[in-house]
């Protein structure tokens, strides 16, 4: 019983290439406002992170300078460490319990397969690369639109969130090839 069906991952930093740089900024700059309101289990390993990778000038201990000075050198490394992305973008979601929950709602009313919310995604091996087939973000943030009129979200963070719920980039859609070099 040998079952050739496969995911491939990309590593969390990857989710880079669908951001732009601005974005990236206010992502990292609201997440680190909203860090003393989160829970320790979230809060903990980003600190922990920051301090081992984030350089931020005059302090040893970056998670202890104050988040005006430490938003552009998070945001450097979150563009080359998996790990701190993932944390990043945990601490990012759990800050937004009401979008979370209505993108987790619209996702799985679409028929995405998908972790439930309170899975520690960080330790997940990364993004997998294929989206459902026919879904791209225009249509989720239309469908997200329909469905919430009265929410006044972001269509990047509506993005964003879908990305992290789902664990998935849209490299591709299910069913067409990924160019692979190892199998030929």
């Amino acid at each position: 019983m040998t079952s050739e069906k496969t995911a491939q991952f990309l590593p969390f930093h990857a989710i880079n290439e669908f951001m732009r740089e601005d974005y990236r900024l206010d992502v990292v700059r609201s997440t680190l406002h909203a860090l003393d309101t989160l829970r320790s289990e979230v809060r903990d390993p980003l600190n922990r992170l920051t301090r081992k990778l984030v350089q931020t000038p005059g302090f040893r201990n970056s998670a202890k300078a104050p988040t005006s000075i430490r938003v552009r050198p998070t945001a450097e490394m979150f563009t080359k460490s998996s790990q701190l992305a993932a944390a990043v973008l945990s601490a990012w979601a759990e800050a937004r319990t009401d979008l979370r929950q209505q993108v987790y709602d619209l996702l799985t009313e679409r028929g995405w397969q998908i972790l439930p919310q309170d899975t520690d995604r960080t330790r997940m091996p990364g993004f997998m690369m294929t989206w459902p087939k026919g879904e791209d973000f225009d249509r989720l943030n239309a469908a997200f639109k329909e469905k919430y009129p009265q929410v006044q979200a972001n269509p990047d963070d509506v993005s964003l969130m879908v990305v992290w719920l789902s664990l998935r980039l849209p490299y591709s859609h299910e069913g067409e090839d990924l160019e692979n070099p190892s199998e030929e």
